[in-house]
């Protein structure tokens, strides 16, 4: 009797809606918050850049306001996820292909965070924006280093991948703590004068070094595959542009550090870190052009053959904004009127792809096509 009076309470949904909408979860995977990624940068590039036009803040803000809602969101969808869907969380987890997107959750945490410090501030007020920043920065960079130990472990160690299954997203856990380098500089003025700022950018370049090294161990097992095993699969093709991520972003990273360093160490040194920021950035912003030419390259050929919309059209968007702050970081560093005018080449292809990127996310969104696979 027992039994037969408990079996009905298992099956029964008292909320039907409610248990589809937890049923769609199941197949939202850490690769979405790159869209809250690609949205954000789309704001704080657009702020940062040399030259403005009437409306661009106004439009800037919005865009910011729109990657903060969707975050907010998708952390809730992605919580409904790990609670309805654990089996399937924990099998990312497992899985080599998708693993590595859970880098971009701190990535989208950082982004946002930063925006509400260069654009949102203007909304939400200063206080207000460097406490949510200063959470937002905190909770990004624990995730990110956590995930660039988490996900090569488990590389190592459970995955079973091979040379030949080698693609940018493998870069995305240890490009995060870039990210926090290049982000965290926003909160320096606001920390006390002293040992707290300087420890704080002293950190920002120890994650610079991080996610620099750590890239450089994996990149050539990227740049391997394509060159021996052949272009990647179509819908793959738009990975490519990741590697734009850890150039860009180390670019904007040692210049923002270096806009600061002044006031949070020694002459002698904020001196050198200046310099360094040049010496540094333009040489990687050379090599970013070029691997900029090779991916648009290798989209056309993707394109013409067949390539339809994934999800993976979203690395088209945030890698290229942070080539655009790493230009505009150059140009106020060198005062090249070519730097300010290859960010804003730059920014108007970003601002290109994410269009396209969102309208094909949207329609699918609506169409349930993303969220069925």
């Amino acid at each position: 009797m027992a039994t037969t009076l408990a079996r009905p309470r298992a099956h029964t949904t008292r909320n039907p809606e409610a248990h589809k909408a937890f049923a769609a979860l199941r197949h939202l995977g850490p690769n979405w918050y790159a869209s809250v990624m690609g949205t954000a940068i789309v704001a704080n590039a657009g702020a940062t850049l040399p030259y403005q036009v009437p409306g661009q803040r106004v439009a800037c803000q919005i865009v910011w306001a729109l990657s903060a809602v969707a975050l907010a969101v998708l952390l809730t969808a992605r919580a409904g996820h790990w609670l309805h869907h654990r089996d399937q969380a924990r099998a990312h987890l497992l899985d080599p292909a998708v693993a590595p997107f859970y880098g971009c959750l701190a990535m989208a945490l950082l982004a946002v965070g930063g925006g509400t410090l260069i654009v949102g501030k203007d909304l939400i007020g200063l206080h207000a924006a460097v406490a949510v920043d200063a959470v937002l920065f905190t909770a990004g960079t624990a995730i990110g280093l956590l995930m660039a130990v988490v996900v090569p472990y488990l590389m190592v160690v459970r995955h079973k991948v091979e040379a030949s299954q080698a693609t940018p997203v493998w870069l995305l856990p240890l490009v995060a703590p870039m990210v926090s380098a290049a982000l965290g500089p926003l909160l320096i003025p606001h920390l006390p004068a002293g040992q707290p700022r300087e420890a704080l950018l002293l950190a920002c370049y120890a994650m610079f070094g991080i996610s620099l090294l750590a890239t450089l161990l994996m990149l050539p097992l990227v740049f391997g595959r394509l060159i021996v095993g052949g272009p990647l699969p179509l819908l793959l093709t738009p990975t490519l542009f990741l590697v734009l991520g850890p150039l860009g972003q180390s670019t904007t990273a040692v210049n923002q550090l270096a806009d600061l360093a002044p006031g949070a160490i020694g002459a002698p040194y904020a001196g050198a870190l200046g310099a360094f920021a040049v010496v540094y950035g333009v040489p990687v912003m050379g090599f970013a052009l070029l691997w900029l030419a090779l991916a648009a390259a290798m989209l056309v050929r993707a394109a013409r053959g067949g390539m339809g919309f994934a999800m993976t059209w979203w690395a088209l968007t945030f890698p290229v904004g942070t080539c655009v702050t790493g230009a505009a970081g150059l140009a106020r560093h060198t005062g090249l009127t070519a730097f300010a005018w290859l960010a804003t080449a730059l920014f108007l292809g970003l601002l290109t792809a994410w269009l396209l990127a969102a309208a094909h996310t949207l329609r699918g969104v609506f169409a349930g096509t993303l969220l069925s696979r």
